[in-house]
């Protein structure tokens, strides 16, 4: 069953198409990669499908409801949560408090209520769901101590446990793994499975495409913003199409 169906979107700046009749599903509970060289349009795709930029043209849906035209924090309070390229932590707030701003969706009146202002059975409650992503993350060792001091990968392993805050049904995760090692990517892959079990689905946008086709269920490939193809990481590996635009002709021969 389709939980986001992206169907023909078309985005403009001025005179360039960034993005060109694009269109895909996500199914429940499958990790997808949207994947391509830099400039391909992934990002620009992310920033339409969690209302950041608006389509020119097209319609997305997530789990059967049209939110083309909702903001993102709407779609966030249906379940449609991403994190960013560029790391997003509050620096001088503890890895705990960070998570529990992320809680905030779950609290009538908001971000201010979460952080100050609660009754103490919902504290309680905030609190036992904190501990458990700290757990589940892996962070909980390092719950007092200030984000601004977390190792890279730990800090984006931070903006995930944020997102989960969040109650997701559907996790996007834009370039996951850029400026990590390869044993934190490898942890990062390892918590994305995990939060994928967990029975959230997850998209991720990134370039490294040897990367995505070990752990991706489906690939959807873009170039210069219009879809090259999709599949199986085993049939998106023999396209010729695909072969062709990393490889160039020679390929062939």
């Amino acid at each position: 069953m389709p939980v986001l169906e992206v169907e023909g979107v078309t985005r403009f700046f001025g005179g360039f198409r960034a993005v060109g009749d694009l269109s895909f599903v996500v199914q429940d509970g499958e990790i997808l990669g949207l994947v391509g060289p830099n400039g391909a349009g992934k990002t620009t795709a992310f920033n339409l499908i969690t209302g950041f930029l608006a389509p020119t043209a097209g319609r997305i849906r997530f789990a059967g409801g049209d939110v083309t035209a909702l903001p993102p924090h709407e779609r966030a309070r249906r379940g449609l949560v991403r994190t960013f390229q560029n790391t997003k932590v509050f620096a001088r707030l503890s890895v705990e408090e960070n998570v529990r701003a992320g809680c905030f969706l779950r609290i009538p009146g908001g971000i201010r209520r979460t952080l100050a202002g609660l009754s103490r059975r919902e504290d309680a409650a905030l609190r036992a769901h904190v501990d458990e992503l700290l757990d589940f993350t892996g962070l909980a060792a390092q719950r007092r101590k200030p984000a601004e001091d977390l190792a890279y990968g730990d800090q984006r392993t931070l903006e995930i446990a944020i997102a989960l805050g969040a109650q997701p049904r559907l996790l996007l995760l834009d370039e996951p793994f850029a400026g990590m090692s390869h044993g934190e990517a490898d942890r990062c892959m390892t918590l994305i499975h995990r939060v994928r079990e967990s029975g959230v689905t997850v998209v991720l946008v990134d370039h490294h495409m040897a990367t995505l086709m070990r752990h991706c269920h489906r690939l959807v490939v873009l170039h210069h913003g219009e879809k090259l193809a999709e599949g199986a990481p085993a049939e998106i590996q023999r396209h010729p199409k695909v072969i062709e635009t990393y490889l160039g002709r020679v390929a062939d021969a």
